[in-house]
């Protein structure tokens, strides 16, 4: 279930970095047909999908964004 963060797109991705070694943008990728997250900032109504990408053994890889168009 997707769940929607009302906040600063730059500053939560930021923030992902800090914490996550691989932040990528990547279009069209499978991983964000259904996302983890959208983050939608009050002020300009951007809207970003952001998905984690994990292995099989759970661990987390990864996290995958791009801009709801």
């Amino acid at each position: 279930m997707t769940t929607v963060i009302k906040k600063d797109t730059k500053r939560f991705l930021r923030e992902l970095k800090t914490h996550y070694g691989d932040v990528w943008r990547i279009p069209h990728s499978n991983y964000l047909a259904k996302p983890d997250f959208v983050v939608i900032d009050p002020r300009s109504g951007r809207k970003t999908k952001v998905s984690f990408v994990s292995l099989d053994d759970g661990g987390v890889v990864g996290v995958v964004y791009d801009d709801l168009g």
